[in-house]
């Protein structure tokens, strides 16, 4: 038996425990628009899909020092609307320059130099270099503590051609990347596998 300690969670244990254990995360890149037609994009570990039929996805994010909403689930909520961007290893560094705080009338697309393309639903543009985006609308909030749950309900895929095979999506094709603890990150080889 692994000999192991036992902590109890609150300000004196680090959070980094959570954070490294439930890993790896995969990452939303989340892109808005203000009320006052501002974009904004910005990343997420903390994500997944609660639903596939119909597709419901979440993202949370931590509130600001001062108890204010960041801008992304403040666009989100406000709007109405939002695209989930899928963070792929070609798109690592770029998706960091996005992670920078900037004033709210300021665009993460044109600091980081990301072409965007148009949504066909929603208004939030897409990332033009993703192999898949996903634009949603909001289904439903929620705060727990320090951090604001964002869903959206799937109403378009966009699916870039060579990340399918047979017309349908390949996870050999598609080298995502997942955050892990601390300052790192990874992405894999699948590994095949069948349940029994």
């Amino acid at each position: 038996m692994r000999r192991s300690l036992s902590l109890e969670p609150g300000p004196d244990v680090d959070d980094r425990i959570i954070k490294t254990a439930v890993a790896p995360r995969p990452i939303a890149w989340v892109s808005t628009v203000s009320d006052d037609g501002v974009e904004n994009l910005a990343p997420f570990s903390s994500y997944n899909y609660v639903s596939s039929s119909p597709p419901v996805l979440v993202f949370n994010c931590s509130t600001k020092p001062d108890g204010e909403l960041k801008d992304t689930p403040r666009n989100a909520l406000d709007t109405g609307e939002f695209v989930v961007n899928v963070v792929t290893e070609d798109l690592i560094e770029a998706m960091d320059l996005t992670a920078t705080t900037l004033p709210a009338d300021e665009s993460e697309f044109d600091h980081a130099g990301i072409e965007h393309a148009p949504s066909d639903v929603v208004t939030p543009p897409r990332v033009a270099a993703a192999a898949v985006s996903m634009e949603c609308t909001l289904y439903d909030s929620l705060s727990v503590y320090d951090r604001t749950m964002v869903l959206g309900e799937v109403v378009r895929y966009h699916v870039a051609e060579d990340a399918l095979t047979d017309g349908k999506l390949d996870s050999r094709n598609l080298p995502v990347v997942g955050r892990l603890g601390g300052p790192y990150y990874t992405t894999g080889e699948p590994i095949a596998f069948e349940r029994r």
